[in-house]
This record gives structure tokens, C-alpha cells and sequence, in this order.
């Protein structure tokens, strides 16, 4: 198995609002959430970076995040390349495997007409951080969506923020529902609303959804649309199974959402049409 991503600072990253850290932590986290999408585990990672002249001290923040999130993670970094550029440029690879005696990796091409659709976990949390960073900066977009959820607490913003900041790929789920039958899956790093598709144009069906898990502080459109969640969105024939396996795990359940339909229907949010849009990498 092989991932790989480029993250660019002022089109993945305000570093106004973030870390060079972070940006190393998302950069090796990304690409990790995308083998834990198909149910497997990291082995190694390759790392390029390119820098501009001067910024040796974001070099090292960089460094550092790829170093923390490599322990984290259980992905060594064994390797890459170092260039000089005009803006901060970190791109990672990995190899994964599924080596554990069970099924073969979950791709999203693999639902079928009445398959349940779960997520692992409510949705909108990093949207939401990167708004309550945005508002501290100065740099505050009105939140979209139902505003009427009150003031986030403390603990709220903070886990938010930390949901933007540093993700955590979903490795254990993924596993998990691998082994209980998945039939599709693929991480929510766009949005569900924007992947939802995804999945659905790769497997050739559509879906009808009953709810949208909101993550405490985030709006309805931020968990719709908000992207850079990371949560797993899991296509499976029998939801007591994986439920069963995600509690054999030590997982939280997995929240039901839906189901997948004939590629003739629509994709459906309870009685309406369900909304499009997604994240959208711009500064």
C-alpha cells in the first residue's frame, strides 16, 4: 500500500494561524488517514521539503512535527530530499500494509445498493478550530450554517483546535471495520458532503442520509462541508457487526447515517436534496 501528499503553506496552511509543527504533524497525518481509509497501518515514510532562503528556524518547527507525529503515528521516517523554493513546500510518501491475516485493503469502489453508511466520529470540529483561530486572529468569517448551538465552552475550542491543528488518522477504526465486512471506505479529509460523492461516484451508487453527527461548536455546514476531519466514512452490509467490532477494539460506536441507494436515485439529506460544496484549499 502507498500514499502520498503535498501540503503548501498559504494554500493547506496559515501559518499566521499554525505552526510550522503543525504543518509537519498534518503533512505525515494525511497521508497515514489515507491507508487507515483502507483498513491498513503505516510501515515508513519519505519526506521532501522545499524552503525558501532565510526560514531555516520553520525548517526546524517542521522538522519537530514530523518527528512528534512519526512516534505518534508508529511511522519512522527513513528518508527524502531537502531543496530551497519560494514558499514552504512539505511533501510526504508512506507505505502501509494490511499484514495481520485478515481481508485485503477497503477500497471506496466497493458499495452496493443497500450498504449502511456509518462515520466514526461526529463531524465539523476542524472547520470549527480553524474559524475560533481565525477569530483570534482577526481574521473572522461569519459562521455559516445554524448558529443557534450557544457559546462553545473552553474545552470545546480547544479540542477544535486541536482537530485542525493536528489530526489524528482514524487507524484503529479502519482496521476495525475492515475486518467486520466494509465494503467501502475513505477518509473525510473534503467535507462529507464533497467525499460522500466520491465514494458514491466510485462505487456507482448514491445515498439517502437520515443525520449528520455535528461535532460540539461547529455549525450543520461545517460538518456538511467543512473538510480536514479526517473521520472515517465507512460503507458496510451489517452495522451490528461492525459496531461489535469496533467495541471488541476499545472504539467508540460508529454513528449510522445512512444508506447507499441505485445509482439512478439522488443523494439525499432527510427530505431534501443533500447539499454540495467542500473544502476549498484557499487562503
Amino acid at each position: 500500500m502507498l500514499a502520498a501528499d503535498t501540503l503548501v503553506e498559504g494554500v493547506h496552511a496559515d501559518l499566521g494561524l499554525t505552526t510550522p509543527a503543525d504543518l509537519g504533524w498534518k503533512a505525515l497525518a494525511v497521508n497515514v488517514s489515507d491507508l487507515a481509509a483502507m483498513g491498513g497501518s503505516p510501515l515508513h515514510a519519505l519526506v521532501t521539503v522545499v524552503v525558501p532562503p532565510g526560514r531555516g528556524a520553520d525548517l526546524d518547527g517542521l522538522y519537530e512535527g514530523l518527528e512528534q507525529a512519526a512516534r505518534m503515528l508508529g511511522c519512522p521516517i527513513v528518508g527524502g530530499d531537502l531543496s530551497g523554493g519560494p514558499a514552504l513546500v512539505v511533501t510526504v510518501a508512506v507505505t502501509g500494509t494490511v499484514a495481520d491475516g485478515g481481508p485485503g485493503p477497503v477500497l471506496r469502489s466497493g458499495a452496493r445498493p443497500g450498504d449502511h453508511l456509518v462515520v466514526t466520529g461526529p463531524l465539523g470540529a476542524a472547520a470549527a478550530g480553524l474559524r475560533a483561530l481565525r477569530a483570534e486572529a482577526g481574521k473572522s468569517l461569519p459562521a455559516s450554517g445554524d448558529s443557534a448551538l450557544g457559546s462553545p465552552s473552553s474545552e470545546e475550542v480547544a479540542s477544535a483546535v486541536d482537530a485542525h491543528r493536528r489530526p489524528m488518522p482514524r487507524t484503529a477504526h479502519g482496521t476495525a471495520a475492515r475486518h467486520a465486512g466494509a465494503s467501502a471506505m475513505m477518509d473525510l479529509s473534503d467535507g462529507l458532503a464533497m467525499d460522500l460523492r466520491r465514494l458514491g461516484e466510485a462505487s456507482g451508487v448514491r445515498a439517502v442520509l437520515n443525520e449528520v453527527p455535528v461535532a460540539p461548536g461547529a455549525t450543520f455546514d461545517e460538518a456538511i462541508a467543512g473538510g480536514d476531519d479526517y473521520e472515517l466514512l465507512i460503507a458496510v452490509p451489517d452495522p451490528d457487526r461492525l459496531e461489535e467490532g469496533f467495541r471488541s477494539a476499545g472504539l467508540p460506536p460508529p454513528v449510522l447515517i445512512g444508506r447507499c441507494t441505485s445509482e439512478r436515485g439522488d443523494y439525499r439529506l432527510g427530505g431534501g436534496e443533500l447539499p454540495s460544496g467542500g473544502w476549498d484549499h484557499r487562503w
